[in-house]
């Protein structure tokens, strides 16, 4: 089994999930007889957020590289980011780096395609949202990508990064986020939503959306058992 790495700590709630998942998966596969190695290289949070608030991609990619570098010298072999709004620099770091990483955004396409799914909504933060390194392969791949009206993706990247990404989760911010995902539905057609942040599967799932979810975490966790094993 290869070693897997992981950038994480943005935020600490998400790489919780990969680090738990991981073990209790890969133990399941192997009928109770391995679990992997895994090595977790944690950023400074507000750092990295910093960064990408303020657009300084040279100073996150350059941050993110040295994470990189630090696993693949504790001999990682499947190197991937914890966070969806990370991979906005995902092409400069594994350029500088010279290592292919395990990309969410391909894992979300793939599965997307293997769905049949022709529209779909996606939810992340203001980032996510509103640039293109989470849409560009869907939509590469015919798949129409849908994001919430300027006032709700605020509202979503807000109740993101002042709940979610700390593990807050409350049942005012599942009512929301599902008032959004149904007017996308009604209004644009979508089949599905992408929770395109990987705090998002901490409040919404398929038996409490109103639509089916496409889960980043557990989509990218997938390839990265697949890939391990």
């Amino acid at each position: 089994m290869k070693k897997i790495g992981l950038v994480g700590g943005t935020g600490p709630e998400s790489t919780l999930l990969y680090y738990k998942e991981l073990n209790s998966r890969i133990d399941k596969l192997s009928g109770g007889r391995a679990m992997p190695d895994i090595a977790i290289e944690s950023v400074n949070f507000r750092r990295a957020w910093d960064y990408v608030s303020n657009g300084e991609y040279s100073l996150l990619a350059e941050y993110l590289c040295e994470k990189v570098e630090a696993l693949k010298r504790s001999g990682a072999e499947i190197i991937s980011l914890t966070a969806a709004t990370m991979h906005i620099v995902l092409d400069e770091v594994e350029k500088n780096t010279d290592t292919k990483l395990v990309s969410i955004p391909l894992a979300i396409r793939d599965e997307a395609v293997k769905k049949g799914y022709k529209k779909i909504g996606l939810l992340g933060t203001i980032f996510t949202m509103e640039q293109d390194y989470m849409k560009k392969d869907l939509i590469d791949s015919g798949i129409s990508v849908t994001v919430p009206e300027k006032d709700e993706r605020e509202l979503v990247a807000g109740l993101i990064y002042e709940e979610l990404e700390f593990g807050i989760v409350k049942q005012s911010t599942l009512d929301t986020f599902n008032s959004i995902i149904a007017k996308m539905r009604d209004n644009d057609g979508i089949e599905a939503v992408i929770l395109g942040c990987t705090e998002l599967p901490l409040l919404l799932n398929n038996e409490n959306c109103v639509l089916p979810c496409m889960d980043s975490v557990d989509t990218h966790i997938q390839k990265l058992i697949e890939l391990a094993l």
